[in-house]
């Protein structure tokens, strides 16, 4: 494995730019969704129901059936409130990352970075469903979710100025109502900072069926060449320009970190 070099252009860069996608939550034991196998093995009731991750992931939903809506995303929600970021966050901190993600989870700022472009938004803030206007809110209410149906029960979240109902402010399958200000916001503020900085970029857990992250990640790495990329099953990097680490994230984040 190539942990020297690696932790070499951890040293040698003027910052570090963390690009993540879904593979960077396993170590921390959120499950991984990718194929609808491994969506369905963490949850049970939609295998049940034969339903798969992107059909439950579309705004339609909140219009014809919100239980069904709330109950995947209130899930969801509860879920990341109460998982405990894994040890190779606190490595990343220590190297003064910057982040850059497609994860609507909120563990970068749960493990206490205060800069983070979610360019997918996050379940942790609200919007209308209309949307009324581009008003976006802190996500506060407990949703109850009965366990064998994956379905709400009780009050769901509206919006403060219309009465309708809310939804995350994510970006979900075929999506025309998501209000990007926040993410976008976030991003503007990333592209400033990352100007006329000599970056390395490490890449976790990015895959290639949704390559937000990766294309980003390449592209602020692109100029030096200076790319980690950390992912167990597709590690492999263009033209060989950067380090690729066939593994999880904390297994790698660990090895280099032992070699700085």
């Amino acid at each position: 494995m190539s942990f020297e070099r690696a932790a070499d252009l951890i040293r040698e860069a003027d910052a570090v730019l963390v690009c993540a996608g879904a593979g960077m939550g396993v170590d921390s034991g959120l499950p991984d969704f990718r194929g609808n196998q491994g969506f369905w093995r963490a949850y049970p009731p939609y295998a049940r129901l034969g339903l798969a991750f992107e059909e439950l992931a579309d705004p339609v939903h909140f219009a014809d059936d919100p239980e069904l809506a709330w109950g995947f995303y209130g899930h969801r929600t509860h879920l990341y409130r109460d998982t405990v970021p894994h040890e190779g966050f606190a490595i990343l901190r220590s190297w003064g990352a910057r982040v850059f993600t497609s994860n609507v989870d909120g563990q970068f700022q749960k493990a206490g970075f205060p800069e983070v472009a979610e360019v997918h938004g996050s379940i942790h803030h609200l919007q209308c469903t209309l949307p009324c206007r581009s008003d976006i809110w802190p996500a506060t209410q407990d949703i109850t979710i009965d366990p064998d149906t994956m379905r709400a029960v009780g009050d769901l979240p509206t919006c403060p100025s219309c009465g309708s109902l809310a939804r995350p402010n994510i970006l979900m399958f075929g999506d025309s109502h998501w209000v990007p200000d926040r993410s976008q916001a976030q991003l503007d503020a990333l592209n400033t900072w990352r100007r006329g900085r000599k970056v390395t970029v490490v890449e976790i857990g990015a895959g290639q069926a949704v390559p937000t992250v990766r294309r980003y990640a390449e592209l602020a790495g692109a100029a030096t060449g200076a790319l980690i990329r950390i992912n167990p099953r597709e590690p492999e990097i263009r033209h060989n320009r950067g380090v690729s680490l066939p593994m999880g994230a904390l297994e790698a984040l660990t090895a280099i970190q032992d070699r700085l």
